[in-house]
This record gives structure tokens, C-alpha cells and sequence, in this order.
């Protein structure tokens, strides 16, 4: 298995970690994303039924739901709470933290410019301390740095701010140093950016995602049968991009906005990020209506 391969099995923004192939359903992550584009309008608090509910929508049955629930809370994302007697559960602040990590990550995509420089991330961890090493190099894979060597990392400089909040968040600030400067090396910026990171399983992982969501854009593109009912016209959405953005969100990690300039040719990636702005101007507003009629409106 390749390192990119590997890595889209890292939880990227839901930290779950269930995150396969690019049509993985794993019923945690559904449940991450659901928190991520639903439960934080509304206080970060759902209720199990709700859940159940918008999750039934999803195909995914009721006692998959609540053992899915348990792992997350046993991994400190969600923390049981009851609201006028209904049981449910909040996100932790870790998971709020992260969600609002994604948010920048996934739908507000930066990708930079080789003249934009890079940030180097060298770390050292006392042998005595060899589980905080393992801590800080899953971090960092999350984050989807790139290795320059052992112990030493790198990624397009506007990472900056991530890698610096990750490595508080899981107090390892004080185990690396980090640099931000140009790459001043005798090989192109193609050749280093290839030795970094896994490019052509990068591409792939691309492929097979666009290859999965260019037929749902198709499919929203024909139009409309005029027996077809505005509610499950409203339904399908919400699964359709439910299901997108479970799919769509590690993908950021894997390529954290890599210059242009120093990737292949006809780079996939550009496609993709094409296809999910267009899904997400077609299918959220009809999610979102959804949504509200089977949970109420959102606060505020």
C-alpha cells in the first residue's frame, strides 16, 4: 500500500478513521459529516432520534447508528448530554476544533504557488517518549505533510496555522520547529514535490472519486420528472451529499493545496475540486430543506 493509500485511511477532518475507498459509507463518518454540515448550526447538540432519523435516510440502520455513536464518544468526539429529557449527544471541543479545521480545508481551498514558500516541520522526541512520537507523526500525516527526511516534514506554507493548532491541540507544540522559507534546492519544484509526497496515488484516489460523482452531477443535470415529488427530489439530495462530502473530505488532507506548477500535467485534482463546488450548489440547498423538516430549522 502506497503512503497516500495509507493515508486516506486517516480521519482527516472527522477523525474517525474509517475513511477506505472513495465510496466509503462507514457509518462514523456519515455521522461526522452530518455534525459537521448539521449539528453545529444547531448548538453542536443532536439528538439520538434525530440522528437515527436523518441516518435511516442514509440507509444505515439503527443499531449501526448507536455503535457508531459509542466509538466516537469512547474517542472523545461526542459527549453524551440530555436536552429537555431527550438523549443525545454534543461534539467535544476537540471536535469542534477540528471540524472548523475542515471547513477552511474543504470549502475554502487553498492551493498555493511555488513562490509561496513552504513550511518546514522538524521534530525530536526523546526515545523515553516514543508514544508522543507516534502522536506527532500521525498528526502530521493527517495534515497531509509531506516527508523531507526522518523527523523532518514539509508542506505548502499556508499550512502554517493548521500544523501550529494541531500540534497544541495535542500538546506536542513544544516538540517541533517550525520554519517557513523557499525551497532553494539544485531540482525542480516537480521533482521535490514528487519525492514528498505519493503523487500518482494521490491521482488515483482523484480519479476514482470523480469517476464515483461525475454521474450524480449528470443525474441532477437531466430534467426533473414532473411526477417526481419536491420532498424526495429533497431526500435524495441530502444523500447524495451526505454521501460527497464523506468522500470528498479527506481528499484535502491527502493534497493540501500543492502548487499547481509542481504537480503532473492535467492534474485530477483541479477536476475534482470543480465537481464538488458544482454538487454543492446543486445538492446543499435541497439537503438543507431536508434536513429542516425532519430535525425543524436550524438556530438562528
Amino acid at each position: 500500500m502506497s503512503d497516500a493509500e495509507a493515508r486516506s485511511g486517516s480521519p482527516g477532518s472527522s477523525e474517525e478513521g474509517e475513511e477506505g475507498a472513495a465510496g466509503s459509507r462507514a457509518p462514523r463518518a456519515l455521522i461526522v459529516t452530518l455534525y459537521g454540515l448539521y449539528g453545529r448550526e444547531r448548538g453542536g447538540w443532536m439528538s439520538i432520534a434525530d440522528l437515527v432519523a436523518l441516518m435511516d435516510d442514509l440507509g444505515v440502520d439503527q443499531q449501526a447508528v448507536r455503535s457508531s455513536i459509542f466509538r466516537l464518544k469512547k474517542r472523545g468526539l461526542l459527549v453524551a448530554e440530555k436536552v429537555d429529557r431527550a438523549a443525545g449527544y454534543r461534539l467535544s471541543p476537540d471536535a469542534e476544533a477540528i471540524l472548523a479545521e475542515g471547513d477552511t480545508r474543504i470549502f475554502q481551498r487553498t492551493r498555493a504557488a511555488v513562490g509561496d514558500g513552504w513550511l518546514l516541520v522538524v521534530f525530536s522526541v526523546p526515545e523515553a517518549e516514543r508514544d508522543k512520537r507516534h502522536t506527532l507523526r500521525t498528526t502530521l500525516t493527517r495534515l497531509g505533510l509531506g516527508t523531507v527526511g526522518p523527523g523532518t516534514w514539509v508542506a505548502p506554507a499556508h499550512l502554517e496555522p493548521a500544523v501550529v493548532g494541531a500540534l497544541e491541540r495535542v500538546g506536542l507544540r513544544g516538540f517541533a520547529d517550525l520554519f517557513v522559507g523557499a525551497h532553494v534546492g539544485a531540482a525542480p519544484a516537480a521533482e521535490t514535490v514528487a519525492a514528498w509526497w505519493d503523487l500518482a496515488a494521490m491521482e488515483k484516489l482523484y480519479a476514482e472519486w470523480v469517476d464515483r460523482f461525475a454521474p450524480v452531477r449528470a443525474r441532477w443535470s437531466a430534467p426533473a420528472d414532473a411526477a417526481d415529488a419536491a420532498d424526495a427530489a429533497d431526500a435524495q439530495a441530502f444523500a447524495d451529499w451526505v454521501d460527497t462530502v464523506t468522500a470528498w473530505r479527506r481528499l484535502p488532507y491527502l493534497d493540501p493545496g500543492l502548487p499547481l506548477a509542481a504537480l503532473p500535467p492535467d492534474w485530477t485534482g483541479v477536476r475534482a475540486e470543480a465537481l464538488v463546488t458544482d454538487l454543492r450548489e446543486v445538492l446543499a440547498p435541497r439537503a438543507r430543506r431536508h434536513v429542516a423538516r425532519v430535525l425543524g430549522p436550524a438556530e438562528g
